[in-house]
C-alpha cells in the first residue's frame, strides 16, 4: 500500500490517542523504523497491558480457540492471551504477513471487538501493523473487507524525532554524534538483495554492540560491526567519522587550516567522509542568493574554493563529489556558488602553481 501522506514517530501518539481509541488502526511502514516500539510505548502511556500477536506465527485456532463440551454443547474456547478481564492493547503485528485463513479469523476480533463469546474489555485498543510490499518484506495482500475495517496511518522515519528519543535512551556518542551530522543516513531503502541497510533498528543495534565491546574496541572490529549493521556507504562513512574522532581530526581543522586533507592511501575513506561532511556543510551554510549571505557564509564560500583546489590534487574523483548534483540532475549547492567554482578555480590553481 502506497501513500502520499504519513505522520512521523512524534507525531503517531496524537494520532493513535484520538482515533485507536475509537477504531482499530492499522500502521503501515518499512522494517525497522519502529512501529512495535512506538506501538508499546502508546500502550504503556495508557496504563494498558501490551499483548502483541505475530501473524506470521499463528494459525486461526490460536485466534478464535478450540471447542470444548460445556453442559452438552460445544462451545470455543478463546485463548487466555486474547481472554482477558481487564482492558489492554491488541497488537496485531506482521498482520498483513499472515496467511489468508488467519487474516479472515481477526475480521470478528477487528471490528465487532469479539471472538465467539468474548468481547474486549471496555477501554481496549486494537492496533495491526506491518510492512509495504515495496520494502521487499513479506506481505500478502489484504482482502478489501479486512482494509476496509482499518484506519490506515503510514509512518516514516523521522531524523529529528529519532535523535531526540536517542538523546535520552543511552545510544552510543559516536552513534549519536555521527547521526546528528548525517541525519540523512538514519534510513535507506531496503535494497532489493540480501545484505544490511540502515533503520533506527539497525543504528540501534550498532550502539548496543559498540556499549558491550567498550572503547578498546578495535577499527577491523567496528568495520565487522559497522559492515554487519549498516549499508555498506553508511557503514564505510560511520567507520571514516570514527577516526576522526579518534584522532582529533575533523572538518573543523580543515576549514581553519589546522590540518589539510588525508592524502594517505589508507585513509581513502576518511577523505571521502571529510569531502561528504564539507559538501553538506556549504549546503546547509550557503545562501540561495549570494546578496543575502553573511560574513561567516562569504568566508566559507571563498575558503571552500581554495579547499577544492587542494582536494582535486589529491583525488578530483572525490573533488567533484562536493559539487555533484543530485540524483534527478538538479545543482545540490547554490548556483552562485557554482558559477564562482567554475570561473576562479583555473586562477586558483594557477596561483597555487
Amino acid at each position: 500500500m502506497q501513500a502520499g501522506i504519513s505522520v512521523s514517530a512524534g507525531e503517531l501518539p496524537g494520532v493513535l490517542l484520538h482515533v485507536a481509541v475509537v477504531r482499530p488502526v492499522f500502521l503501515w511502514g518499512a522494517p525497522g523504523i519502529g512501529k512495535s516500539s512506538l506501538v508499546r510505548a502508546f500502550a504503556k502511556s495508557l496504563g494498558l497491558e501490551c499483548v502483541t500477536l505475530l501473524g506470521t506465527q499463528l494459525a486461526p485456532e490460536d485466534l478464535i480457540g478450540v471447542p470444548q463440551i460445556v453442559d452438552g454443547r460445544s462451545r470455543f474456547a478463546p485463548p487466555v492471551a486474547i481472554a482477558r478481564d481487564e482492558p489492554y492493547c491488541l497488537f496485531l503485528d506482521e498482520l498483513n504477513a499472515s496467511s489468508a485463513e488467519v487474516q479472515k479469523a481477526f475480521y470478528s476480533l477487528i471490528l465487532d471487538r469479539r471472538i465467539g463469546e468474548y468481547e474486549l474489555p471496555e477501554g481496549s485498543v486494537v492496533i495491526g501493523a506491518g510492512n509495504r510490499a515495496t520494502d521487499n518484506a513479506l506481505a500478502r495482500p489484504m482482502a478489501s473487507a479486512l482494509i476496509n475495517r482499518l484506519v490506515h496511518v503510514h509512518l516514516r522515519a523521522s531524523a529529528s524525532d529519532w535523535l531526540q528519543w536517542a538523546g535520552t535512551a543511552g545510544i552510543h556518542p559516536w552513534v549519536l554524534d555521527y547521526l546528528r551530522n548525517r541525519p540523512d543516513h538514519l534510513w535507506t531503502a531496503p535494497p532489493k538483495t540480501e545484505e544490511p541497510f540502515s533503520t533506527p533498528r539497525s543504528w540501534h543495534m550498532l550502539s548496543d554492540a559498540l556499549h558491550s565491546y567498550g572503547e578498546g574496541v578495535t577499527d577491523e572490529t567496528l568495520r565487522v560491526l559497522a559492515f554487519g549493521t549498516l549499508s555498506a556507504a553508511h557503514a564505510s562513512a560511520f567507520r571514516a567519522f570514527v577516526k576522526t574522532v579518534r584522532n582529533a581530526f575533523g572538518l573543523e581543522a580543515v576549514l581553519k587550516g589546522e590540518a589539510g586533507w588525508p592524502s594517505a592511501p589508507e585513509d581513502r575513506d576518511l577523505l571521502y567522509f571529510l569531502a561528504e561532511t564539507f559538501r553538506a556543510r556549504l549546503v546547509k551554510e550557503l545562501p540561495a542568493d549570494k546578496n543575502s549571505g553573511s560574513p561567516a557564509a562569504r568566508q566559507l564560500a571563498h575558503r571552500g574554493k581554495a579547499l577544492l583546489v587542494e582536494l582535486a590534487e589529491i583525488s578530483l574523483e572525490i573533488a567533484q563529489v562536493v559539487i555533484a548534483s543530485d540524483d534527478d540532475g538538479r545543482p545540490v549547492l547554490p548556483t552562485w556558488f557554482l558559477v564562482e567554482v567554475s570561473r576562479d578555480l583555473p586562477r586558483l590553481v594557477a596561483a597555487r602553481a
